[in-house]
């Protein structure tokens, strides 16, 4: 039978294994979401260019719309807007307004990158859309896929609208 000072020093060690297993797990996990936090940069930075090459094309095919950068807290990304104004047979004014927005959202607690998009077309949303992946699992090219979609939608649906 183990005296209590023998089995003090177990309890000791055991605690000291589980403690040094806690930290390498927690060092790991540091790094980790650092690594998560730097791959979320690097597609932020790849996407938002996507999104702004995408809308500077809608300009030169519906002169009026007028582009801006978005960095705030909903994101990073670009907006197009324009402004029409039609008078009708009873000199009745009516303002319309078309806007598209898309927007690499900031990194959240879930490690998810998410792209949001926006669209309004002569004062009706026609969509209020997103998706997202997984940080350590992000496919590309199926984000550079959905940005083209949702614009060209956006152009299609804006063309039929005039």
């Amino acid at each position: 039978m183990m005296d209590f000072e023998e089995r003090l020093n177990r309890a000791i060690r055991r605690g000291e294994r589980i403690g040094s297993v806690r930290a390498e797990a927690e060092a790991e996990k540091k790094l980790n979401e650092k690594e998560l936090r730097r791959l979320h940069v690097e597609y932020r930075l790849v996407l938002s260019d996507h999104i702004q090459q995408c809308f500077q094309k809608l300009p030169e095919h519906f002169p009026g719309f007028v582009l801006s950068t978005v960095v705030n807290d909903r994101g990073w990304g670009t907006v197009t807007s324009r402004d029409d104004l039609e008078v009708d047979d009873q000199r009745d004014r009516v303002n319309y307004f078309s806007r598209l927005e898309m927007v690499i959202r900031p990194l959240s607690e879930y490690f998810v990158l998410e792209l949001a998009a926006k669209a309004t077309i002569r004062n009706k949303e026609i969509f209020n859309r997103s998706h997202y992946q997984r940080l350590a699992e992000v496919d590309l090219t199926s984000f550079v896929d959905m940005i083209d979609m949702w614009v060209l939608e956006f152009a299609e649906r804006y063309a039929a609208s005039r």
